[in-house]
């Protein structure tokens, strides 16, 4: 048995076909084949059912799958951990974050981690929170920028973010001269709403009260279409007000803050408690946590 007779059953059980996972693992259906039957050989006994049109595990290839994964990550891990006892930081680096985090928050970290560790490759795991959780508490990533509050004894947080929440308008807007605005008077605005994430869930508790009068013109998927049509006249909106940072320098949008209340947005970078970390890992963490710490000691926002 080697590796790669594993990886092989592995993408046959998942994908149910022999000839697909031949195109997976770049191998003809017959090398897929032959690789399968050594595997049964081996362990002798039949590890996958091939009698259906989909290709199902035996009883005997569940047991197998489930180490099987199980040897494959203890290999990548091993070859990660050997990797990292040289001087130089390197390998992959699995960070976790949402869309908004990536594009409005990490930049300048990024750039100084890799300005210091040139040679560590960076791969973007991109989801919503608590999609990032559970791959962090089932250990696919190795740290992750996620929203607070976050209840998860199996992992360490470290808060590195806190930005307040703001109407967003357009320069032409009659409240755009006011210093504040009352949650009534947004009300009577048409809104712009975004799909889905934690400022959905803030501006739905938010606007709950005015509900008969409330007049939401669109629910758009994504940040920046929320902040163009904002400036272009669409509409009003809730922003952090990081994330319109160059729309409010440029003159195309105007930000207010709420009368009646304070929202805030606060990120946590967090990581597993018991995992042993690699070198490329704990250097992140080292990275972000001193930003961010820099930042607030100087008043000026946080990484990003």
């Amino acid at each position: 048995m080697d590796f790669d007779q594993l990886v092989t059953f592995l993408q046959v059980a998942k994908l149910g076909s022999f000839s697909r996972a031949g195109q997976k693992v770049f191998r003809s259906q017959s090398a897929v084949s032959a690789q399968i039957r050594q595997l049964e050989q081996e362990y002798g006994d039949k590890l996958l059912d091939r009698s259906g049109k989909i290709v199902r595990l035996t009883p005997a290839g569940r047991v197998l799958f489930a180490y099987a994964e199980g040897m494959l990550k203890l290999r990548e891990e091993s070859l990660l951990a050997v990797a990292d006892q040289g001087t130089t930081t390197r390998g992959t680096l699995v960070i976790g974050a949402n869309e908004a985090t990536c594009l409005y928050v990490l930049p300048k970290v990024f750039a100084e981690y890799c300005r210091l560790y040139p040679q560590v490759q960076i791969s973007i795991y991109r989801n919503f929170s608590y999609k990032i959780i559970e791959k962090l508490e089932n250990g696919s990533i190795d740290v992750g920028i996620v929203t607070l509050p976050v209840k998860s004894p199996s992992l360490k947080i470290h808060s590195i973010f806190r930005d307040q929440l703001m109407l967003m308008v357009p320069p032409t807007n009659p409240l755009a001269g006011k210093s504040r605005v009352s949650v009534d008077a947004i009300a009577k605005q048409p809104l712009l709403f975004p799909k889905t994430g934690y400022t959905r869930q803030l501006m739905d508790k938010l606007f709950r009260p005015y509900n008969a009068q409330l007049q939401i013109r669109m629910e758009l998927p994504s940040i920046g279409m929320i902040k163009s049509f904002v400036a272009a006249g669409l509409g009003v909106s809730l922003i952090s007000a990081t994330f319109a940072k160059d729309e409010l320098m440029a003159g195309q949008v105007v930000l207010i803050p709420l009368q009646d209340v304070e929202l805030w947005r606060e990120l946590g970078l967090a990581y597993r408690r018991d995992r042993t970390h690699t070198r490329s890992t704990d250097s992140f963490i080292s990275t972000v946590r001193q930003l961010s710490a820099a930042e607030k000691k100087h008043g000026g926002s946080p990484p990003g």
